[in-house]
């Protein structure tokens, strides 16, 4: 009997760490095009990939950035192509309203989708995010939610649901879905362990456990888990059927005290995966397992 695939999402940069904090951090369009190369060479089939800006590396969603990081990958590789419309916590992405709180900006977000992307992130999701000082928030609206979810419909693009408790399944992804907004297999990211999110859950196997037992039906699973708990939150995800992130956005280290290397999280992950009899999807496994077009 042929191995279950498994997709390894690669994320590479993210909106919140910074080359101060890890000098492998890649942010420029040229430097993460070769980093996610060289993570497709490991085993990755999806890449999960944030912009920056060239002045400062503050985040940004700037379609013009996002679409010259997606053509240098293109150029490279056939990996699954997955935008970001979260954006980051610095940057183009915050800015702070007259009555002091600090907003992830909504029009930024949107201009994710408008790079070409085969997949974007859809955080169905409201939360206030602790960083550097401020209490940010991130308003995805049930309203906000459907309109990011009709213009990636409109665009062809799938979502990347990214929950972060029970109820942003059960309510906002729920909602969509039943106005067919999305089709199956509906492709669910459980994000654990974002401390610095309000109303995001920690990481454990009960907690993984739960998330995975109220999956709406016709749902593929993968699991982020940022920090120490992204090696054993992986390994259970696998363990129970899903699919699994590695990438310096969620983790910047490969053990304690050691900074790791985008490559060298996407090898240790492939060879559990191969250890326990699995095979990493390639890209093109990757989009029949999430119902995505083969490329042309």
């Amino acid at each position: 009997m042929a191995a279950r695939k498994v997709i390894v999402t690669v994320a590479p940069t993210g909106g919140m760490a910074l080359k101060s904090q890890n000098p492998a951090l890649p942010t420029q369009p040229q430097e993460i095009a070769d980093d996610v190369y060289r993570c497709y060479n490991a085993g990755a089939s999806v890449v999960a990939v944030h912009a920056r800006r060239p002045e400062d590396d503050g985040a940004t969603c700037n379609p013009a950035i996002y679409r010259d990081i997606n053509e240098r990958i293109r150029s490279h590789c056939n990996i699954v192509l997955n935008n970001s419309t979260g954006g980051g916590v610095h940057g183009d992405m915050v800015r702070q309203a007259a009555n002091g709180y600090w907003e992830i900006l909504w029009e930024e977000r949107i201009k994710g989708i408008e790079a070409g992307a085969e997949m974007c992130t859809l955080d169905p999701t409201t939360i206030v995010a602790s960083f550097d000082g401020k209490e940010i928030l991130m308003n995805t609206s049930p309203s906000r939610c459907r309109e990011l979810a009709i213009k990636m419909q409109e665009k062809g693009i799938k979502p990347e649901w990214e929950v972060f408790s029970p109820t942003h399944l059960l309510q906002d992804v729920v909602a969509c879905i039943k106005e067919g907004l999305d089709k199956a297999p509906y492709f669910i990211n459980v994000v654990l362990g974002v401390n610095q999110f309000q109303g995001a859950l920690p990481y454990s196997p009960k907690i993984l456990q739960q998330m995975v037992d109220i999956l709406p039906e016709g749902s593929l699973f993968n699991v982020s888990a940022v920090g120490p708990a992204q090696l054993n939150a992986g390994v259970l995800s696998l363990l129970l059927g899903g699919h699994v992130r590695v990438g310096l956005e969620d983790n910047l280290y490969y053990e304690r005290g050691q900074l790791a290397t985008n490559v060298q999280q996407v090898d240790r992950i492939v060879r559990i995966i191969r250890e326990l009899g699995l095979e990493p999807a390639t890209p093109d496994e990757a989009r029949e397992i999430m119902g995505l077009p083969l490329l042309g």
